[in-house]
């Protein structure tokens, strides 16, 4: 089983559970209070990004998924 596992749920959030961090585009890491789960928005909407507020529930958010295979990475040169 992985460290981490990421649960992308039907019209709603980003589930990570596991040994994880977060970090901004600086590098610098969220404190997460000793979570080992949190959701991450999808919507944009939340007020408290990137963490999920449940705003998706009032503003419509509709995105089913479905798991599928990714093509094979190019070459790195």
């Amino acid at each position: 089983m992985a460290a981490t596992k990421i649960l992308v749920k039907d019209n709603g959030s980003i589930r990570v559970e596991g040994d994880f961090e977060i970090v901004d585009s600086q590098g610098r890491v969220f404190g997460l209070g000793g979570r080992t789960s949190v959701s991450l928005c999808r919507c944009g909407q939340s007020a408290n990004k990137p963490f999920c507020d449940g705003t998706h529930n009032q503003c419509g958010f509709q995105s089913l998924i479905v798991a599928r295979d990714l093509p094979p990475a190019p070459p790195k040169m």
